[in-house]
């Protein structure tokens, strides 16, 4: 009888147990699943292979529990964002992580994210009668915020055209909502846009002009990021995140309609035909780098830092690059 107790009581140790370590095993897997951070995370098209990425199982393919993404509006704020998420890693423009790194932030650029500018655009009322960026001599034209990418396209804009800054006024307005609302408010002649939000708002303006026809568009926009003490120590991980975005960006590809209407569930946006249409457009365009980081479309983008006065001279990227982190086929070969 004694000998049954105790064959008894160990069954009950060993199933406590047992429950135990699913529990640990469990909190675990739960502590793992981390934030990353996009910038525009939920207006713009740069979450698109991190949308698919979440939604088709690609991280958790790669060893790495992502349970969020980070949103920002940019800039500097979308470094900070990286810095303070789970996993310090996002995908930020190009612009802010190098000034970030230039302020000396302790941060590495391991891979490029999108490295097109060619969806982009100004717009005017409806009605104007400008036909193209040399009519905008004398006029009001707006763009998002001092040193952005837009204040950055238009001086750049208006260089390539043979016209300077003075030969118009230039107002930054916000986001890209409100230049449209500008636009069509009559309070300026011209206001920045991409294709997506011109394309929701038809009824009240048209192209002016865009960038890909005054410019090379192939321009760094965005890169992705990380500490370099976090990637040293956590290098797998770093690797897995490449990995999966990559994987996401194939299956966009692929499946072009799949990957709009997973972003647009993951944006909470109801406009499935126009998230179709754009992500089509931007496929069409290589908009989205798998990774590879392009010199030339960095460099692109630092004319517009030293443009805007942001920065004066050149970069020396290996100072600012690590792409030991990225797949041995997206390394420079040199």
């Amino acid at each position: 009888m004694a000998q049954g107790k105790r064959t008894f009581r160990l069954r009950q140790v060993g199933f406590f147990l047992a429950v135990v370590a699913i529990i640990m095993a469990w909190t675990l897997q739960r502590s793992r699943a981390e934030t990353i951070t996009v910038t525009h995370w939920g207006g713009q098209f740069y979450g698109v292979p991190y949308a698919v990425a979440m939604e088709k199982g690609f991280f958790k393919k790669n060893d790495v529990d992502v349970s969020g993404i980070l949103t920002a509006a940019g800039g500097g704020t979308a470094v900070r964002n990286t810095l303070a998420g789970g996993i310090p890693f996002g995908e930020v423009s190009l612009a802010a992580a190098v000034q970030a790194i230039n302020a000396g932030q302790k941060l590495i650029i391991i891979g490029a994210g999108t490295w097109s500018v060619a969806d982009q655009m100004w717009v005017v009322k409806k009605d104007s009668t400008l036909q193209g960026i040399k009519d905008l001599a004398g006029k009001q034209i707006a763009y998002t915020a001092p040193g952005s990418v837009s204040n950055m396209l238009i001086l750049m804009a208006l260089k390539a055209s043979g016209m300077t800054p003075q030969q118009v006024k230039l107002v930054p307005a916000g986001d890209l909502g409100a230049n449209i609302s500008a636009v069509g408010s009559g309070a300026i002649d011209a206001g920045f846009s991409d294709e997506l939000i011109y394309a929701q708002h038809k009824e009240l303006v048209k192209p002016l002009f865009m960038v890909r026809d005054v410019l090379d568009p192939r321009m760094m926009q965005t890169v992705m990021i990380t500490t370099g003490e976090y990637a040293r120590a956590h290098p797998d991980i770093i690797k897995g995140l490449i990995n999966a975005r990559r994987q996401g960006l194939a299956y966009a590809f692929d499946h072009p309609d799949e990957a709009a209407d997973i972003t647009a569930k993951a944006y909470n946006n109801p406009n499935i035909e126009l998230f179709r249409s754009h992500v089509r457009e931007l496929i069409r365009v290589n908009y989205w780098s798998d990774g590879r980081l392009d010199y030339a479309s960095m460099n692109h983008m630092v004319e517009g830092l030293q443009i805007t006065g942001q920065m004066k001279g050149e970069v020396d990227w290996p100072k600012y690059v690590d792409t030991s982190y990225l797949p041995a086929d997206l390394r420079p070969t040199q």
